[in-house]
């Protein structure tokens, strides 16, 4: 029987195929190094736990509001206060499984077919694909490999009739770039000017080093909630290291609110009580968990910076937020004999054991996504096996685990 040609043509997700690679591997008793995981390593704060206990506890785990229940969402009005200087409420708030499904559901929203949705790359894996499973056409504006940061007059030179948004992922995943004010506000102003959404992936702004800041595009317009084209998304997966939780929110005018939640009620009814319990008392708690897990990926991202800068063959813009680093591996090719970055990490992961993501999936051939978001041990560890592997002054010989591997490529 055909199945839809639409369906049939998105992938696997990379990322989680990777992911399952790892565990399968680490179930077989091998010593993999996962630098490919999109998840911090803390525990969940203790008070989501609790609360999402308490809401067990009560026997009573039944239908929610479509769009979210309320205490919920009167924590995000809170947190969008006191993170972006905007007073909303709760018809401006929708609550997701997750942001990724928040992503697909303005885009379901904003787009008829053939519409068009600029995105920037390096961009997160599942943006095209989204893009295309709503109907609507990608259009990729290429950035600078030494900065990652986008051209205005780049932007504005495929902007047309049919282009319905722009998407801004800030600090972005896989690069770690965070966009400048500037940047941001030069966006803002040619969406206000040609009537185009901007769709704010916030997902990691509060994971800055260096003392920067993801400036948000809320506090670079004049426009009130109703009458602006921002559109922010947010959740509690990575600041909070609520992956498993699956809660995220979009923030935006009443009226593209009503839809989303109609969408909602029409697929997935709601979102569980249970995993909303949790995430309005992690964005009420203590909020030094945030700050505590910052300091631990800026000081993983040092210890990278550190080893990836002894190989001369690698470049590797320094990250500004996230906990990936996405490193040119093409000078390292030729003496290997591979051709691209989805060969390389099938190599690495073969020969020592690392796991990586292709930079072919984030529309930058040649590069490998790293990330550091895990154990530092396992960061110095996935980096050292990285350049052995690829560092033909090596020694010919590394131990890993209890076994003990020959180079025999170089």
């Amino acid at each position: 029987m055909p199945l839809s040609k639409l369906a049939s043509s998105i992938p696997a997700s990379p990322t989680l195929a990777l992911n399952d690679e790892a565990r399968r591997l680490r179930e077989n008793g091998e010593p993999v190094v996962n630098l490919g995981i999109g998840e911090p390593a803390n525990a969940a704060p203790p008070a989501a736990i609790q609360s999402a206990s308490d809401q067990l506890k009560t026997g009573k785990v039944k239908y929610s509001p479509a769009g979210g229940i309320p205490a919920l969402k009167d924590a995000i009005i809170r947190y969008t206060k006191a993170n972006y200087g905007r007073t909303v409420g709760r018809k401006n708030i929708v609550v997701t499984q997750g942001a990724k499904l928040a992503i697909f559901n303005v885009l379901y929203t904003l787009c008829n077919p053939g519409d068009e949705v600029i995105i920037f790359a390096p961009y997160w894996v599942s943006y095209p694909e989204i893009i295309k499973m709503v109907n609507a056409v990608p259009v990729i504006v290429k950035t600078g490999d030494k900065d990652f940061l986008p051209e205005v007059s780049e932007i504005g030179r495929v902007v047309n009739s049919r282009t319905k948004a722009i998407i801004v992922n800030s600090p972005n995943n896989p690069s770690g770039a965070v966009y400048p004010s500037g940047l941001i506000e030069e966006l803002v102003k040619l969406c206000e000017k040609r009537g185009i959404y901007l769709l704010c992936d916030d997902i990691y702004h509060k994971l800055v080093f260096d003392d920067c800041v993801a400036v948000p595009a809320y506090q670079l317009s004049k426009k009130g909630i109703e009458e602006t084209r921002i559109i922010v998304i947010n959740g509690v997966a990575k600041l909070y290291g609520m992956t498993g939780f699956r809660i995220g929110w979009t923030v935006s005018s009443q009226e593209i609110a009503e839809v989303i939640t109609n969408i909602q009620a029409q697929t997935i009814t709601c979102v569980s009580p249970v995993t909303q319990a949790a995430a309005q008392a992690a964005l009420d708690g203590d909020q030094s968990v945030v700050e505590d897990l910052r300091l631990d990926i800026q000081h993983n991202r040092d210890v990278l910076m550190d080893e990836i800068g002894s190989f001369s063959k690698v470049r590797c813009a320094r990250p500004k937020g996230t906990f990936y680093a996405l490193i040119d591996f093409r000078d390292c090719f030729q003496e290997t004999g591979i051709r691209s970055s989805v060969e390389l990490a099938s190599f690495l992961l073969k020969k020592v054991l690392v796991v990586t993501v292709p930079g072919d999936e984030f529309g930058t051939p040649g590069y490998l996504r790293i990330s550091y978001a895990g154990a530092t041990e396992d960061v110095l560890d996935g980096i050292r096996r990285i350049i052995w592997a690829l560092d033909p002054a090596a020694p010919r010989e590394l131990k890993i685990g209890t076994k003990t591997v020959v180079k025999d490529w170089l």
